[in-house]
């Protein structure tokens, strides 16, 4: 990752804010792959309500975010035991937030305008991803100067 990284940062225009987003995009298309993918095994394979389907989706999405964001997008640093637990229960709660979001936009779309369970899972996904950046960039790995 590194070699790529130095690669890229000869581009003039290149800056850790591009290469933030540009992570953050990466990272994030694997991690809604996975939550996509998941929620499909879980409701078209195994048959499960989408409700449930969409739990476990949640589950296995945000544990890959969790150490993908925090290595590879925001590079994220903590030294003490007191800075760790900070940035692990902000990011899971701002991530159960998000996932509160997810579960009523999905039964809306869902059980009241009957869209199809996977195409409400992707248009929920958009919505999330948007608002998990957010979340993400100024809250949780926020970088102190």
């Amino acid at each position: 990752m590194n070699k790529i990284r130095k690669w890229l940062d000869k581009i003039p225009w290149y800056t850790d804010e591009i290469h933030s987003i540009l992570m953050y995009l990466i990272m994030g298309g694997f991690t809604t792959l996975i939550n996509i993918v998941t929620f499909w095994l879980c409701t078209y394979v195994l048959n499960w309500d989408y409700r449930i389907a969409n739990t476990i989706a949640w589950v296995a999405s945000v544990l890959f975010a969790y150490f993908s964001n925090k290595k590879y997008v925001f590079e994220s640093y903590t030294p003490t035991w007191k800075d760790r637990v900070r940035e692990v229960t902000s990011f899971f709660g701002f991530r159960f937030l998000t996932y509160l979001v997810d579960i009523l936009v999905m039964i809306l779309l869902i059980s009241y305008l009957s869209v199809d369970e996977l195409w409400a899972k992707i248009w929920t996904n958009v919505i999330v991803l948007v608002l998990n950046y957010v979340f993400s960039k100024w809250i949780i790995f926020k970088v102190k100067k």
